[in-house]
């Protein structure tokens, strides 16, 4: 970490929401009084090896996104950058917009974020140049076809659910953004096309990314626990 000069926090909120329904940026949602967005903005904002944060949103949301932040009292710069159509391109765009040695991204929808992952994410950030915070299967997952027929199945204790913060060398990420052409899901996926090694590092179920409106409440339990 000696020789780390700078840490970019990047905070997407651009997506569409659309299993979330209600014709509303689920980012925007009040839980507790606070919009969900700034669940993870907060955490990030105390964290002690961020030194800037960037918001990925849509153009058309600017407006809403310097609402919130205004209302809040944060100690750090804060960069606003406007998302593309999809995951890589929304990220892409905020890599562009940072010099930092170390990016760390993570979904906006995932208020439940702790300082402990943050660090972890950073601090695993040296020879291993990806690594992402993740849980155990707790079910038997199934490999189909494109007809739904199983074609295999996989090490349930080798078998992990994918979550954020996930935290790169921001270079070698970018590279992989400017060869990779097709879309991805996560941006571990950009490292091991290109043959570099990812480390997941066990997080818990409560990092909850909302999807559905349902997971509104899951949350709302879990910040009452």
């Amino acid at each position: 970490m000696k020789d780390i000069k700078k840490v970019t926090a990047i905070i997407l909120a651009s997506g569409n929401s659309t299993r979330f329904g209600k014709n509303r940026n689920k980012n925007f949602e009040i839980i507790d009084g606070k919009s969900v967005l700034v669940y993870s903005l907060n955490e990030f904002d105390k964290n002690k090896y961020i030194d800037n944060i960037v918001i990925a949103c849509k153009q058309s949301e600017i407006k809403e996104v310097k609402n919130i932040i205004g209302n809040e009292k944060l100690s750090k710069h804060i960069n606003i950058v406007v998302g593309g159509n999809s995951r890589k391109e929304s990220v892409y765009n905020c890599l562009k917009n940072t010099n930092s040695d170390i990016v760390v991204i993570h979904d906006g929808a995932r208020p439940l974020i702790k300082q402990e992952y943050i660090n972890k994410c950073v601090e695993n950030i040296s020879e291993i140049k990806g690594v992402t915070i993740g849980v155990k299967s707790k079910d038997t997952i199934k490999i189909t076809d494109e007809n739904n027929i199983v074609i295999g199945t996989t090490n349930r204790s080798n078998t992990w659910i994918i979550q954020t913060p996930q935290a790169f060398d921001r270079k070698i990420l970018l590279q992989a953004h400017e060869k990779y052409k097709g879309d991805v899901t996560d941006d571990c996926m950009l490292l091991e096309e290109y043959g570099h090694k990812v480390k997941i590092l066990e997080g818990d179920y409560t990092n909850v990314k909302i999807t559905t409106y349902e997971d509104l409440e899951i949350i709302r339990e879990y910040l009452k626990k």
